[in-house]
């Protein structure tokens, strides 16, 4: 089976003249669960090319197995160097789309066209949609063939209020995930700030924060293993 991921370009953090990007954890806990289970992967960003790592995302406290991993492992470095085009991706070459979060997809993914319809594409024939921690900021615009916002109704989660709060950028970023999920009329649950909770709603599936990510991937594959 195959499964896309699909990353952010972005890389500036609103106008603090930091960076910012994609969180490691949320990429290689998700990424080495699909690959160990044997899944083909294919990494996209909006761009293409390298696709900008979080600098926060690479402080000591933010390390796991799996980041480790990641720093050692050649293979995947490259990948993340040469990531494909996202608009050249298509939902009937995969089985489900990952969409790991940081802070950058808040600013790029969740205003693309491309993302956007690729989520209805993979939904709209069946195929699981995750996505974890900001990643879940890009159903933000989508709406279904009926008009409806793409959450209305369906119980979803994301990074909450008041992790933004702890992290000090809820006057950086350009909207709440949080509360725009509720806005489009999601279920919106959480638990305490980084704690695991991950929420499957039928073909979608969403993680609250980094510490959601590799469940969030467990449930994905499970789903796909189920319905495979």
């Amino acid at each position: 089976m195959k499964v896309l991921f699909v990353l952010t370009s972005h890389d500036e953090l609103g106008n603090t003249g930091k960076k910012t990007g994609f969180w490691v954890e949320e990429f290689a806990a998700p990424y080495y669960s699909f690959k160990d289970e044997g899944f083909d992967i294919v990494v996209a960003t909006p761009k293409g090319g390298q696709a900008p790592i979080d600098p926060k995302s690479e402080d000591p406290d933010a390390q796991t197995p799996a980041t480790e991993r990641y720093y050692k492992d050649e293979e995947v470095q490259n990948i993340i160097a040469n990531t494909h085009r996202l608009s050249d991706q298509k939902a009937a070459d995969f089985d489900a789309v990952f969409y790991p979060g940081g802070h950058g997809p808040l600013w790029d993914l969740a205003y693309d066209k491309d993302s956007q319809q690729l989520i209805l594409d993979f939904y709209n024939t069946e195929k699981p949609v995750g996505a974890v921690c900001h990643a879940p900021g890009v159903f933000k615009d989508i709406k279904l063939g009926n008009g409806d916002p793409f959450v209305k109704g369906k119980n979803v989660t994301g990074f909450s209020n008041t992790e933004e709060e702890a992290v000090q950028l809820t006057d950086v970023v350009p909207f709440l995930v949080e509360d725009e999920l509720k806005k489009s009329g999601g279920h919106y649950s959480k638990t305490d700030d980084w704690g695991v909770h991950v929420i499957q709603d039928g073909l979608l599936i969403t993680g609250q924060n980094p510490a959601s990510s590799e469940v969030a991937a467990e449930k994905l594959i499970a789903l796909l293993k189920k319905i495979k």
